[in-house]
């Protein structure tokens, strides 16, 4: 085999080695991504699910406020009249 064919031959085998540990490489961090992206998915939902909660939550105290508020003027313009 001449020098010009083993030089060739070395070429091919570290291009190709390098080809495959790339390909490899790139896949594993496709993947890894991937996972990321779910996990991200996931925790965004639970945030939205705590938020929607939350907004529910302030709902609810805003009706309680509010009814609160109507009696105190209801008993306030109860006590108006009955002074006069």
């Amino acid at each position: 085999m001449s020098s010009a064919s083993k030089a060739v031959l070395g070429v091919s085998v570290v291009l190709t080695l390098s080809t495959v540990t790339a390909v490899h490489l790139k896949q594993a961090w496709d993947r890894k991504r991937l996972r990321e992206g779910v996990v991200r998915d996931l925790e965004r939902i639970e945030r939205k699910k705590e938020n929607l909660r939350l907004l529910e939550e302030q709902r609810n105290l805003t009706k309680q406020l509010e009814a609160e508020r109507q009696r105190r003027e209801a008993e306030v313009d109860g006590t108006v009249h009955t002074h006069h």
